[in-house]
């Protein structure tokens, strides 16, 4: 796990990988809590049977945003950020969904920073993100996720 504790040591590491989580297994009980806290119980998702019968991926699949949803927890396998005030999750730029999770795959993120700025004393990092599935060349998702920390004084 990489440690940081200063704005001068994430920008240290511009341009490099800063990491890989652990594998997470996505699971249909998973995937049926998403669906309930979200409301989105497409069949897809959540009908077993009816997926193995006439998907395309014989299979029940993760939301997208259930994905998308993962990246906090494994990026704090990543990265811990000391001497913080608060940190903040700032957004999303360029996020493609390139292959669908199957229900039962595992994923991890890996990460590389792409940009760091000092915005009047708060950090803006920019974050490379990969999510992976296990035996798949092609990822589930990747773009930039932008975090604010402030650091404190």
């Amino acid at each position: 796990m990489l440690i940081i504790n200063s704005y001068e040591e994430f920008a240290s590491h511009l341009g490099e990988e800063l990491g890989a989580s652990e594998w997470l297994t996505v699971d249909q009980d998973r995937i049926n809590m998403f669906a309930d806290a979200t409301l989105d119980h497409q069949w897809i998702h959540v009908d077993v049977e009816r997926a193995k019968a006439e998907s395309a991926y014989h299979s029940t699949i993760a939301h997208g945003y259930l994905t998308l949803s993962l990246i906090p927890h494994l990026w704090n396998q990543i990265i811990k950020v000391n001497n913080l005030e608060m940190q903040v999750n700032y957004g999303m730029d360029k996020m493609r969904f390139g292959q669908p999770v199957i229900t039962g795959s595992r994923v991890r993120l890996v990460t590389k920073l792409h940009n760091i700025a000092d915005l009047r004393g708060i950090c803006k990092a920019e974050i490379d993100i990969k999510v992976e599935i296990e035996g798949q060349r092609k990822p589930a998702m990747q773009g930039i996720a932008s975090f604010l920390y402030y650091f404190k004084k």
